[in-house]
């Protein structure tokens, strides 16, 4: 197989995924320019968790707590680290695996984060990476209270 084919089976493989994943949340808006990862991430946190999902992109959010409205935003990531750029009342990262599985890796105050990493140039100002590892040490200290809720799992019916 060169180079060329496989590229371009490769690429129709994603966009056969992007079109599958569009059909079945047409709510939002799945592109592979740079939100692909993002995407899927968000679609994630709109099934396993007590969040609705903005309908547009806003700028630091993506959606908020049914409960009681608290803004979450949402980023995920196939790498060892997650973005951060503003703080954002609810932060909530996900590791995501090419098999399907995801991990959750933050889940809380976005405060948090920006204190934590305060000695970092250009933190709440530019979109800046922090490893998962820490990340995850850091949501080990949030308050349930202080998490975005997780849905209550359905009750099957055979």
């Amino acid at each position: 197989m060169t180079d060329k084919v496989a590229i371009a089976e490769g690429l129709a493989l994603i966009f056969k995924g992007i079109e599958r994943l569009k059909a079945a949340h047409p709510h939002r808006l799945v592109t592979i320019d740079g939100r692909l990862v993002g995407d899927v991430g968000e679609v994630i946190a709109g099934l396993e968790y007590d969040i609705v999902l903005d309908e547009t992109s806003q700028k630091d959010h993506d959606g908020h707590c049914t409960g009681d409205g608290r803004k979450v935003q949402v980023k995920a990531t196939f790498k060892d680290s997650l973005t951060f750029k503003s703080t954002p009342e609810l932060y909530l990262g996900l590791k995501l695996y090419p098999d399907g599985r995801h991990e959750e890796v933050f889940n809380g105050p976005g405060q948090l984060i920006a204190d934590r990493f305060a000695h970092r140039k250009g933190i709440g100002d530019v979109l800046l990476s922090f490893p998962i590892a820490e990340l995850k040490a850091l949501s080990m200290t949030v308050a349930e209270v202080d998490r975005v809720p997780c849905r209550r799992p359905l009750t099957a019916f055979y």
